[in-house]
């Protein structure tokens, strides 16, 4: 039952994590991209803060934590929705949760440099060739030039910042005996401290303020970013990075389809090429993954 219950989650979590680049690419019309990273994690933190009093939890208490939690807000969250605001400037919402899929082909490359996967299985080595080859693909570096191959890398960069991200909160911040709502909630704070010095990038520039987009910001902050974070914490703390980055796999779907739908973009064949041959890579590095070692006992971080 835990065990479809941390299923669950991961779709839920892919449903969510999918839209944001939907609420990223509308909140870009009315804001700056410094506007909206500097947005969603404030909103994000205010909305776990707030569910962290309710619940009667605490932020962590002062300590070596809290260098942890630095490193991981930074790359977990400002350097990433730094990237994404920018990247989405030039690129389609759908093309970004296609190249957001790479996350576990990073996974498994980081793994491998820090000794958490122990060799690679021919299969899965073929899974990364192909995993990035379709990245090539939909970046074209023989036809993309300009800022929409600046978007594409820009998107990519963000993929292995979440993939560092992940890696690091599972082997530095959970299984520690600290609830995940008081981690998400304190990095998401410690993001906004991080991000805020972006504000003269860009971010004093005076935003078109209507009903519509304040309902993007707000859907983008709490929802989008705050409720999803702390999902993919739990999911961390209870299967591990690599199983919490898989949820990459099922993101280009959900962003496909809302970008098409809602917003009316177009896919050539190129990217939805690319698309296939990304999450065929993915495919194979999940299917011939070894069995991860169980989680460290920590039942308050799963609790929280």
């Amino acid at each position: 039952m835990s065990r479809l219950r941390t299923w669950t989650q991961v779709g839920g979590l892919a449903l969510l994590w999918g839209s944001t680049f939907l609420w990223i690419d509308l909140a870009l019309e009315a804001m700056t991209p410094a506007q909206v990273t500097l947005a969603r994690c404030a909103l994000g933190a205010a909305a776990l803060l707030v569910a962290c009093l309710a619940s009667g939890r605490r932020l962590p208490p002062r300590g070596a934590i809290w260098g942890h939690i630095v490193v991981a807000a930074f790359f977990c969250n400002a350097l990433p929705f730094a990237l994404f605001s920018l990247g989405q400037q030039t690129i389609d919402s759908a093309v970004a949760g296609v190249i957001n899929a790479t996350t576990p082909l990073w996974s498994v490359l980081i793994g491998l440099v820090i000794g958490t996967e122990r060799g690679l299985r021919p299969v899965r080595l073929i899974g990364l060739l192909l995993g990035f080859t379709g990245v090539v693909l939909i970046l074209a570096p023989w036809q993309s030039t300009g800022p929409v191959g600046g978007g594409v890398l820009a998107i990519v960069a963000a993929a292995a910042s979440y993939a560092v991200g992940f890696a690091y909160v599972g082997r530095h911040l959970v299984g520690k005996g600290i609830p995940t709502i008081s981690l998400s909630a304190a990095q998401l704070v410690t993001a906004t401290a991080l991000t805020t010095p972006l504000l003269p990038a860009g971010g004093l520039t005076p935003i078109r303020v209507d009903t519509r987009t304040l309902i993007v910001v707000v859907v983008l902050g709490v929802v989008a970013t705050g409720a999803t974070f702390h999902l993919t914490y739990r999911i961390i703390a209870a299967e591990g990075a690599t199983n919490a980055a898989a949820v990459g796999y099922l993101l280009p779907v959900v962003s496909v389809a809302l970008g098409v739908i809602v917003l009316g973009e177009g896919l050539s064949p190129r990217i939805i090429a690319g698309m296939v041959v990304v999450l065929g890579g993915v495919g194979l590095i999940r299917r011939h993954q070894r069995p991860p070692s169980a989680p460290a006992p920590a039942p308050a971080a799963q609790t929280g």
